[in-house]
Parts: C-alpha cells; structure tokens; sequence
C-alpha cells in the first residue's frame, strides 16, 4: 500500500471514530418523570401530553358537580389565582365513579365549571381512577395516569384507592408524587398550602 493511500485510511478511520464518539456523547433529551409519561384528554377533547408540565408544581384532584365537596372548586381556584404566576398548575379530572355524581357531558361540566365557580384551571375529560372488578371481571379500568398516582407511596394519605370525590395529590417540579390529601381536606388547608408552597420554593 502506497504512503498517500495509508494517509487517507488512516483518516477515514479517525473520522469514523470522531463521529462514533461524537454520537455516544450527544445530548439526550430528558424524559419526562414517570408519573408525567402519560396523555391525557382536556375537557375540550384534546390530547393533552402530561411532560408539558414538567418543572411545575401540580395540584391534581378529581372532582365532580353533584357531590357535598363541590364547593371546593371555589377554593381550588383562589389558589389557581394566587399561585399560577409562581408556578402552580390545578388539574381538575372529572369522574362519575362515586355516587354517579358527575353524569354530565364534558359540555356539562365545562359550563358548570365557569358560571357557577369561574374556574379557569386546567380541566380535563372525565376519567376512572379506579380499577373496579366484579366477579375477578374488570369493569372500569383506571385511567393509567391515575394508576400511577394511586400506586406511589405518599403522604398523610398513603397509596391505594381514590376514597371519594375531591382527594388531592402534589406533584414537586421534580415529577414526584410529594404529598396525597384527603377528599374532606380543603384544598386551602393549612397543610396542603405549605407543601404547595414549599414545592414552589424548590426551583
């Protein structure tokens, strides 16, 4: 093999190398946390991609229209309006597995929502979120969402079963399940607003 020839393998071969290298080092992009790798469908009916929240402190509750709870929209928007700006993001997921308390249409509960409460949060289409089984038959799936949500140990609440309307989970900006409050604690608590408000503080 000639000198010139040698040259140019020997460079080929660099190259190779250099671009194999290159590849293996190249930025990945960063997937989302587990609990966020899910699509969900807004009140609209729109696909909605959960990683869009990522980096957000999530307020996520589901609700509906006829139950003793309702009111408590009122409270889920005074945070939505006193903690969006820093952060917060409020999900509202409809769900007609307790009681049949929300049988309306998505249109329903959209025009519910805004004369009665003048919600502006996020809400979203209704939802199971819970597996429920009748003679070892599944009949109503969890969404998978909510699977992961109600399969993360958390606290005071603990895993397992969403118990009623209007249980409420925090989600940190880091994607992780911190905290799980029950149906009858108001979204204002005390407690539920200083999780909230240390998840903020974390940037």
């Amino acid at each position: 093999m000639s000198k010139w020839n040698t040259l140019l393998l020997t460079g080929v071969v660099a190259a190779c190398i250099s671009t194999v290298y290159a590849a293996d080092k190249a930025p990945t992009a960063e997937k989302a946390p587990a609990v966020l790798e899910h699509k969900v469908k807004n009140i609209a009916g729109q696909e909605v991609d959960l990683s869009k929240y990522k980096g957000k402190v999530l307020l996520v509750v589901n609700v509906a229209s006829r139950c003793g709870l309702t009111d408590q929209y009122e409270q889920l928007q005074g945070l939505h309006d006193k903690y969006s700006d820093k952060g917060l993001a409020v999900m509202g997921f409809p769900c007609n597995q307790f009681g049949k308390q929300e049988p309306g249409s998505e249109a329903d509960i959209a025009a519910f929502c805004t004369k009665d409460y003048g919600v502006k949060f996020d809400m979203f289409s209704k939802l199971n979120v819970n597996t429920i089984k009748k003679d070892g038959k599944v009949i109503e799936e969890a969404d998978p969402f909510y699977q992961s949500l109600t399969s993360t140990e958390t606290k005071p609440a603990g895993k397992g079963n969403i118990t009623w309307n209007f249980e409420k989970f925090v989600i940190g900006r880091n994607g992780e399940v911190v905290a799980r409050f029950a149906p009858r604690t108001s979204p204002d608590d005390a407690e539920v607003v200083k999780v909230i408000e240390a998840e903020l503080a974390k940037k």
